[in-house]
């Protein structure tokens, strides 16, 4: 079973920035994202890139504000969230997995960290 290590979230005021970070305790090098779930909605996609960073793709609702990079011949990545709404408030979840096309797929979960946005 492959493993992941968050870190990060918190609780922060509104147009604030946070950062969580995610490592895979495990080779070879995996796309690696994250999701995220507010209390009684689905799990909806964030952020993710593909093993090289060469492939990036981010949900609309965070594009501009949120930045996903990797340090580079690691599998550990890190999600840079600013100017932080308070609908952003969710568990964010870190998966690891395989980028198709700009599509990611994922298949490994971290325990997830809260994300709490306040007014």
């Amino acid at each position: 079973q492959v493993q992941l290590d968050e870190s990060g979230g918190g609780s922060v005021q509104v147009g604030g920035s946070l950062r969580l970070s995610c490592v895979v305790l495990d080779r070879p090098f995996y796309a690696m994202g994250w999701f995220r779930q507010a209390p009684g909605k689905e799990r909806e996609f964030v952020a993710a890139l593909n093993w090289n960073s060469k492939t990036i793709t981010y949900a609309d609702s965070v594009k501009g504000r949120f930045i996903i990079s990797r340090e580079t011949n690691k599998n550990v990545a890190t999600l840079q969230m600013n100017s932080l709404k308070v609908e952003d408030t969710a568990d964010y979840i870190c998966a690891a997995g395989q980028m198709v096309g700009t599509t990611f797929v994922p298949s490994y979960w971290g325990q997830g960290t809260q994300v709490t946005v306040s007014s």
